[in-house]
Order: C-alpha cells, then sequence, then structure tokens
C-alpha cells in the first residue's frame, strides 16, 4: 500500500488547523488563529473561539489543499480531534470532518487530541520508540504518559490536579502585566532576569507529596505564591522586577515538569523523553530537559515550537499512523467529546 494522504482538522481551542500528511511527511499546516479575539478578556472565550472556527474552516481548508498542491478528493481520509477541548469548537471541527467524509466517501478517524500531540512528532523525528515516555504541557494540561503504542495503547502515568502549566503561565502573565497568551512574553522577559532571583515553591515535590501524586503536577501554589509575592512588593511601594519573577517563576515551573518526567522514565525502565504541547515551546524547559536527560542517557525529542502548539498537522500525523495501521475508521455518528480521556485514542 502507498503511503496515505490524509487532512487533518484540529478545533478543540482557538486555533483552527488544518494538516495534510502524506505517510510521516508534512506537506501542508495551515492555521488560523483567533487569540487576538479573546486577548481583551484575558483568556479563551468558547463562543468566540466556536464562531471564529466556524468563519475560518473553509478558507483554512483551501489554503491547506493549495500549500499542498492537492485537491480535496485526491485524499485518502479525513481526521479530525473529537476531543478533550472546548466542546463548542470541538463540534464545529466534527461537523466539517463528517461533512468531507460523507462528501468525499472517505473514511475518517475522529481521534484524541492529546495522542495527536505525541504522533506529530513523528513528522519531524521520524517513527517513535515504543514504548516512550510523553510529558505534554498546554495551557490545558499537564500529563504523563507511557506510550506503548500512540495509535491504541496509552497509560496515564500522572496530570495536573489543579493549574495546568499553560494556564499557571498565563495567570502569571497577567499578574506582570504581560500579553496574552502568557507562555512566550514569560519567555521571552526570563532571559534578561535570574532564575535565582527568588525561590518559589515547587509543588508536589515533598516526601509526602511523592508518597500520593509521584508523577502528578500542581501549580496552583505556585501560581499564588508569585501573587503574594508580587502585592507585597506593591504593598511596600517598591518596584516589581518583572524579569526576575518570570525567570524565577520559569524555573520552578520547569525544574518540576522535567523531574517527574525523569524519574516516570526512570521507575518505567524507558530511554526516550517526547515533550509536546504549547509549553514544550518554551526555551527553558527545552534546554533543561535535554541536559539533566543526558545526565542520565535519555533521550529527548521535542518537535519545533510550530508543531507543540494546536495544529492540524499533528492530527492528520495520528490520521495518517490509523491508516498504515490498519484501524477501523469512526462512524459519522461519532460524538465530539469535551473531557474524551487519553486512554481513548480513537473513537
Amino acid at each position: 500500500m502507498s503511503e496515505p494522504l490524509v487532512l487533518g482538522i484540529e478545533t478543540s481551542c482557538d486555533e483552527t488547523g488544518v494538516g495534510i500528511v502524506r505517510g510521516q511527511t508534512l506537506l501542508a499546516d495551515a492555521v488560523a488563529s483567533s487569540v487576538d479575539e479573546h486577548a481583551r478578556f484575558g483568556g479563551v472565550v468558547p463562543e468566540v473561539a466556536s464562531r471564529a472556527h466556524l468563519e475560518a474552516m473553509v478558507p483554512t481548508i483551501e489554503r491547506a489543499c493549495e500549500t499542498a498542491g492537492i485537491r480535496l478528493d485526491d485524499v485518502d481520509a479525513i481526521s479530525v480531534t473529537s476531543g478533550p477541548g472546548l466542546v463548542g469548537a470541538l463540534l464545529v471541527g466534527v461537523a466539517a470532518a463528517k461533512s468531507l467524509a460523507l462528501g468525499l466517501g472517505k473514511p475518517l478517524y475522529a481521534v484524541n487530541h492529546l495522542a495527536a500531540h505525541v504522533a506529530v512528532d513523528q513528522l519531524e523525528h521520524g517513527p517513535l520508540p515504543e514504548p516512550c515516555l510523553a510529558m505534554l504541557v498546554s495551557g490545558g494540561h499537564s500529563s504523563l504518559l507511557l506510550v506503548e503504542d500512540v495509535t491504541g495503547e496509552i497509560d496515564p502515568l500522572g496530570s495536573t490536579i489543579d493549574d495546568a502549566a499553560g494556564e499557571a503561565f498565563d495567570k502569571v502573565a497577567r499578574l506582570l502585566g504581560l500579553p496574552f497568551p502568557g507562555g512566550p512574553h514569560i519567555d521571552r522577559a526570563a532571559r534578561s532576569g535570574s532564575s535565582v532571583a527568588i525561590d518559589f515553591p515547587r509543588g508536589l515535590t515533598t516526601r509526602r507529596d511523592l508518597e500520593r501524586h509521584r508523577f502528578d503536577f500542581s501549580f496552583s501554589g505556585l501560581k499564588t505564591a508569585v501573587a503574594r509575592w508580587v502585592e507585597a512588593r506593591e504593598r511596600s511601594g517598591e518596584p516589581v522586577p518583572v524579569e526576575d519573577v518570570a525567570a524565577s517563576f520559569q524555573e520552578a515551573v520547569c525544574d518540576v515538569l522535567v523531574r517527574k518526567a525523569l524519574d516516570a522514565a526512570g521507575d518505567r525502565g524507558v530511554e526516550h523523553l517526547l515533550i509536546g504541547g504549547g509549553v514544550a515551546a518554551n526555551s527553558r524547559l527545552r534546554a533543561m530537559a535535554e541536559e539533566r536527560a543526558a545526565a542520565k542517557g535519555i533521550r529527548v525529542r521535542v518537535p519545533r515550537p510550530g508543531l507543540c502548539t494546536d495544529n492540524g498537522a499533528m492530527v492528520a500525523a495520528l490520521g495518517s499512523e490509523m491508516v498504515s495501521r490498519g484501524r477501523a475508521p469512526s462512524g459519522l455518528d461519532v460524538p465530539a467529546d469535551s473531557s474524551l480521556p487519553v486512554t481513548v485514542v480513537q473513537q
């Protein structure tokens, strides 16, 4: 069988993504973002995101096909994120994918957003080692996953019990007067600051915490510690050293993420760590992970920043893998599921 040509649609949050993949080769990755429409609210507004997806869907599909140099009826399959995510946003993508599959007479693959973040690395670094440990960090997720088979066997080892890492970045950025989304702005500010200026807490890392939450994450306490530190400076009339706060906060987040990921890899005897999700674009997280992993003989794989944030390429990549491994397609009655568990790779 020749390598499958798959079109993937991603609408789980505020990015309308359409990717086209042939086998493990990326042909097009078109993205329309509504982030500017959410910035004045300081976070994603579900209704605004859904409307933006409706308006962007057809132009983004057309742009992807033009970039890839194909016609819609050339594709072998349609892949779409069916969860987890914002239910209204997911519904737009799922409805669009069903329409294409029905109209073109092509199979439909409704896939998991988190598994797609794992699969996308194949477009850059080739086939995934199986097993591998995946750490997914974004605005909604901080997860450690043991990936035996990206198309069907993913074992969750740990996750966030409150704020996800990306969510903490956004909230701290707001405290510091930095724009939304906060991740890139904190990363940029931190380069001019000191990561040891302020000793912020590392959540769920005490001996007692590790007994119950060894591979889980918590960033709510860190966010509160930053807020109290900033408030204390403001009450005293002293200026807030934004760069130092950003660097010290970022260091605390990355320290916990990398420490727990490498602990999990060592515990499960896994030699490959894959980092995905929007926070994987953070420069300090990448550098720290590579440095500490090398000391333990663990290899780190991180997609380029454009493939870390939500995109259609990752959905097409997972769909292509589904087709290549002979997985049965989804039914046209497949629902959008905002709380789809990561253990359900395909609906």
